[in-house]
């Protein structure tokens, strides 16, 4: 019965979306992401025996409830007065919309929320959240565009991304600081182009579920975790840490490719130092990366007896395989692929 529940919540939460998607009216798409937010609240309650799990559910009904009512005041503003020339009240109006939707989509200066909520989620449920759940709100932040509340929602999403994953020892936290980064970058991407953004959205997507099937698998939740499975299984070493070179972006990785598309793209339209100020802070996720790669491959102790035992299922699947192969070399293949084309 609760499998059932959950199939039906499941297809009213993609429902919520598409009809937030398609719909040619604000009140339309605030009615999707009502029925989006009540599909997944059950989604994120699953596991009863978990606090953890209540209390980010409710975290999250409360963000996004308070959100939706202010979101709702908004647009009735917006039907009253959107034949008067008041321009102040419209630009106040436009202002509540945008902002309510960067905070359910969790992006800086309105993020608090969402590492929070992130770390009492299973890592199915956090992958909907980091994914899923941020595409209805960004499809109506594109059609929102305002350039300065932009820019300061993409530097302040960057800057945060980055930072505040330096001190990170559990890597739900560090996924949720990382979505906050890579958010800044959809942003960026939005401003000039819309087929960017959203080929930017999938990579994210993509990269995102190959990495985390990982940790779901082998029940990773923290980074001495990590360690210890490193010192039991090379492969696995291998794969999660060129999952997170390509997450972060290195050439010659698949997740290199979304940034190229944004940085070839500030180039053509001549924005050199919003481009120059992204790249710097992208470094900074990319080093923190590094560094726990670096300990994974380096720091390797004598195996103690009690780590012998079978403790992880060391077994990979061959669907997770192909996802970290596409993951890790995805980038080799387009070229490949445009070549014959």
């Amino acid at each position: 019965m609760k499998k059932i529940s959950n199939n039906i919540f499941f297809f009213t939460l993609i429902f919520g979306t598409f009809m937030t998607i398609s719909s040619n009216s604000w009140l339309g798409a605030w009615m999707g992401l009502e029925i989006n937010l009540l599909s997944f609240i059950p989604l994120m309650n699953d596991n009863k025996k978990n606090l953890l799990t209540s209390e980010s559910s409710l975290k999250y009904f409360l963000i996004q409830a308070f959100a939706s009512s202010i979101l709702l005041f908004a647009i009735i503003m917006l039907m009253f007065f959107y034949n008067n020339n008041f321009y102040l009240i419209n630009k106040i109006n436009e202002i509540l919309i945008l902002s309510t939707l960067l905070l359910k989509s969790g992006a800086a200066p309105f993020h608090f929320w969402f590492p929070e909520v992130m770390e009492g989620l299973s890592w199915i449920n956090g992958l909907i959240l980091m994914t899923w759940q941020k595409l209805a709100p960004m499809m109506l932040i594109s059609y929102n565009y305002m350039y300065n509340f932009f820019m300061m929602s993409i530097i302040l999403s960057m800057l945060i991304g980055s930072l505040m994953g330096l001190n990170q020892t559990s890597l739900r936290k560090l996924m949720a600081f990382s979505s906050i980064n890579h958010l800044g970058w959809m942003l960026l991407a939005m401003m000039n182009n819309e087929l960017i953004w959203l080929s930017y959205f999938f990579f994210y997507s993509f990269l995102s579920f190959s990495i985390i099937i990982l940790f779901n698998n082998f029940k990773l939740f923290y980074f001495n975790q990590i360690f210890n499975i490193s010192m039991m299984n090379p492969i696995i070493k291998l794969l999660i840490f060129l999952n997170f070179l390509s997450l972060g972006g290195l050439p010659p990785f698949l997740g290199f490719l979304p940034k190229w598309l944004v940085i070839q793209n500030l180039i053509n339209m001549n924005q050199l130092f919003i481009l120059t100020i992204s790249v710097c802070l992208t470094l900074i996720t990319l080093y923190f990366y590094l560094r726990l790669s670096y300990s994974i491959f380096m720091l390797n102790f004598q195996k103690n007896s009690w780590l012998l035992k079978n403790i992880y299922n060391l077994k990979i699947s061959s669907f997770s395989l192909i996802l970290n192969f596409i993951s890790i070399g995805g980038l080799l293949m387009t070229f490949m692929i445009y070549l014959i084309m």
